[in-house]
């Protein structure tokens, strides 16, 4: 399992407004400065977090995003899944093949995913803001 680009830059994008979680809507340029990227591309990842509910948004002056919860209801791992698909360390824990009912390290994998899973789940957003702003 490799964690894409696009996966830490939702992650970025989610703290970067839980940092900024003031009630109001951070524009898309403020955030893509703040993260030294380009607004394009966070573009295509917001839609991803907004289409989920994750993020709401809001055109035109005073435009921008804002998170639907409170940063510690986030977990990693929903983010992560969101932009990601599965955060299984093996395929064949999404696609089973035939084998699975004879595979002897099925059960590692499946144990493995677990944890991986497990650990992600486990980090709210809230924990990479600082308390002091």
């Amino acid at each position: 399992m490799m964690i894409s680009t696009r996966g830490r830059y939702a992650l970025k994008i989610m703290i970067d407004l839980a940092a900024h979680n003031d009630g109001s809507y951070v524009p898309l340029k403020e955030i893509a400065e703040r993260q030294d990227c380009s607004e394009k591309y966070l573009e295509s990842i917001i839609a991803v977090l907004s289409k989920d509910g994750l993020l709401e948004g809001l055109r035109g002056k005073g435009g921008g995003y804002r998170m639907t919860k409170k940063p510690e209801d986030y977990s990693v791992g929903e983010i992560l899944r969101l932009v990601e698909g599965p955060l299984s360390p093996v395929t064949c824990l999404d696609q089973p093949c035939d084998r699975s009912a004879t595979c002897p390290t099925l059960p590692m994998w499946e144990k493995l995913g677990g944890m991986i899973n497990d650990f992600l789940d486990g980090i709210s957003i809230a924990e990479f803001v600082s308390l002091d702003g």
